[in-house]
């Protein structure tokens, strides 16, 4: 029988080797209690991993290009500019130096850079041993050839999707086939098989907030669900003079808990409003340049790759806080494939079976 499990860590030569001593109770053939120490994962040492400031979760913008026109985006394709992959991977360097623990990748649409994203994610697993990698995708592009030949290095795949009606994902402007259900059911059987966490991402708006997606969510059987509130960004969705213009969009307070209030009892359902997402995420666009999306006009720092982490994250707000208390420290580390989903079994897992 388990009596103890403790993690503890070993520095070496710029590596942080992550142990868990495990205490089994004495038997009859052991009649002290066994202690068992489990080598779980290597990790590199970053100056920043020890400090409060460490920008421990990074959401990356490799690229703004995309082949969906989202009405409410608040991230648009202002710009065509993908950097070079010797100076993507140069800035991932810093970041993991200073202690970035998650990398999220995101865009614009990740997988119209297929290759790029496949060199992203072994670099930052086999070389800089980043804990956890996802990326948010709108699941046009992504296939299961990719999916096998790249599993071994994504933690967790977010597809992005408003609504189980065709027609309804259709006026948001998800697309204009009507097949994102049928892909999204795919790619959530696909993360399966290869063990990846699969994970979904919903914007509340005018067009989906009366939607009662529960049976079709239970179905879907995501780890976590996140829910967000639709958002104004100033100087990116805010009038007619921008690529989008989200206010006919806008939810009011009462629409949205309408819609929590009706899947608040799903164990994947995580709930996100305009004031939990202010200045709450650290955001780092194509020129590895973090943006700040709080309040007023949109501002960002110098790139990290002129001026470093630590000068960079001093140019932009980011709520820590906020960070912690909407939930951005979680069980981020890829799935076994047999694992039950939350939303599926009801039963958000035990950390040790014996």
């Amino acid at each position: 029988m388990l009596v103890e499990w403790i993690s503890f860590e070993q520095k070496c030569k710029g590596f942080k080797t992550i142990y868990r001593r495990i205490t089994l109770e004495a038997t009859a053939r052991a009649h002290e209690p066994v202690v068992v120490l489990v080598k779980e994962r290597d990790k590199r040492v970053g100056a920043g991993t020890e400090r409060g400031d460490a920008p421990v979760s990074v959401n990356y913008f490799p690229s703004r290009k995309c082949n969906y026109a989202c009405g409410f985006c608040f991230h648009t394709d202002t710009s065509s500019f993908v950097l070079p992959i010797h100076e993507a991977k140069r800035g991932l360097l810093l970041l993991t130096e200073a202690g970035m623990r998650k990398l999220n990748i995101a865009g614009g649409e990740p997988f119209l850079y297929p290759q790029l994203l496949t060199e992203l994610l072994q670099y930052c697993k086999e070389e800089l041993g980043v804990e956890s990698i996802s990326i948010v995708s709108n699941g046009s592009k992504i296939r299961e050839k990719w999916m096998r030949e790249n599993c071994q290095w994504l933690d967790i795949l977010a597809v992005s999707c408003d609504s189980f009606n065709p027609e309804t994902n259709k006026q948001i402007g998800r697309g204009d086939d009507g097949g994102n259900v049928v892909r999204l059911f795919r790619i959530a059987e696909w993360c399966r098989q290869y063990g990846v966490k699969f994970k979904l991402n919903t914007v509340v708006n005018t067009h989906n907030w009366d939607e009662d997606m529960a049976a079709n969510i239970e179905k879907l059987a995501p780890f976590r669900w996140k829910v967000f509130q639709c958002l104004i960004v100033a100087g990116e969705n805010d009038d007619e003079t921008r690529k989008r213009d989200a206010r006919s969009f806008l939810v009011t307070d009462e629409q949205w808990r309408n819609f929590c209030d009706r899947h608040k009892h799903l164990p994947c359902y995580v709930p996100e409003d305009n004031n939990s997402m202010a200045s709450s995420y650290l955001l780092l666009d194509e020129y590895m340049c973090f943006l700040d999306k709080g309040e007023g006009m949109v501002t960002k720092s110098e790139s990290i790759l002129k001026v470093g982490v630590k000068e960079a994250m001093k140019q932009v707000v980011w709520d820590k806080t906020s960070f912690v208390e909407r939930g951005g420290i979680y069980d981020w580390t890829s799935s076994d494939p047999a694992q039950q989903s939350a939303c599926n079994s009801g039963d958000k897992g035990k950390e040790l079976e014996w």
